[in-house]
């Protein structure tokens, strides 16, 4: 079935976008890593909504692995409806927005650069009012994004956060891999689809399980299936999966199994097997592109993702562009 929504064409323009940001973004990169090797952060605090709070479990897993420091998500509620201050002297707060509008978001990243925090905004329109209040703007590079469901945006998010922290922590094997990255995606558009209507059909409520990297796009994965294809879905870490939630699978509960090749592989096929052996219903999304830097790996599995559940929505018969009750920005207080 061939496709002209507005979801498909901007998930593939995702290669080139990704190679023109990260040559326009490189001097700011290596000027930020210098800034961020000079403020030492002692923690990370990553501040987002909808997909972009998924970005920041990305990079929580990025930061903590390859950087030692610790992550958390914050609660943006806190500074614009509960008017309280964090203690964030000696924090790097990264906030992720594509609009760079939302009125929680800049009351965060207001809140944070009064508290000494060195702040950094990941925006898509860098004259947006959140741009105007970092220390520091990473620009996304996604350009304009007219399907509700995010695609290109997110992925150059995760590109520019795998980016800047190369750079941060001077890793020479990362930035090199970078360069291949344009292509690898480019594979991934060309490779064979994994996820289908056979599938999704009869679905109602399934979970999306990773572990690591693969659970920080679990999120999105489970978003999109909700957002595009009306389906209710969880994502869960395979392991958290087993502590309770697994019995579920003794009524045949549909799962997507996210496999991401890296250090976590072993344990989450492991868990993969287990969960299979108890009856569930597996759908297998694995990585289709080798050789690839594991760090790289999550990004390719995502890009043919988008491609398959916008042709799975279109087959079940929703618009992937305008799901029901939905709208491009959305306003927080």
């Amino acid at each position: 079935m061939k496709t002209t929504s507005l979801m498909a064409a901007e998930a593939a323009q995702t290669p080139h976008l990704i190679a023109k940001q990260l040559t326009n973004n490189l001097s700011t990169c290596q000027a930020l890593g210098e800034a961020i090797r000079k403020f030492d952060p002692a923690l990370v605090l990553t501040v987002g909504r909808g997909s972009s709070d998924h970005a920041g479990v990305f990079a929580k897993y990025l930061i903590e692995v390859e950087c030692g420091v610790p992550v958390s998500a914050s609660a943006p509620s806190v500074a614009s409806v509960y008017g309280k201050r964090l203690k964030l002297e000696r924090a790097l707060v990264i906030l992720i927005s594509q609009s760079g509008r939302s009125p929680d978001i800049l009351a965060q990243a207001r809140a944070a650069k009064n508290a000494g925090a060195l702040v950094v905004a990941l925006v898509n329109d860098v004259d947006s009012p959140l741009a105007a209040e970092a220390n520091w703007v990473l620009p996304v590079g996604a350009g304009e994004e007219r399907a509700v469901a995010a695609t290109k945006s997110y992925l150059c998010t995760l590109s520019a956060l795998l980016q800047m922290v190369a750079h941060w922590q001077l890793n020479t094997a990362l930035i090199e891999a970078l360069q291949q990255l344009p292509q690898a995606l480019s594979q991934a558009i060309d490779s064979q689809p994994q996820l289908g209507l056979a599938f999704v059909q009869d679905l109602r409520h399934c979970v999306v399980l990773g572990r690591g990297f693969g659970y920080a796009i679990a999120r999105e994965i489970a978003l999109k299936l909700k957002e595009v294809c009306a389906v209710h879905a969880e994502a869960f870490s395979s392991a958290e999966f087993l502590h309770g939630p697994v019995t579920l699978v003794q009524k045949r509960l549909a799962a997507v199994d996210i496999a991401v090749e890296d250090e976590s592989l072993p344990a989450h096929q492991q868990q993969i097997r287990e969960i299979t052996s108890r009856g569930a219903l597996i759908c297998n999304l694995h990585q289709q592109i080798r050789p690839l830097h594991p760090r790289l790996a999550p990004l390719t599995l995502l890009q043919r993702f988008y491609l398959d559940v916008e042709q799975v929505a279109q087959e079940l018969g929703f618009d992937p562009d305008k799901p029901a009750g939905l709208n491009k920005v959305t306003q927080t207080l």
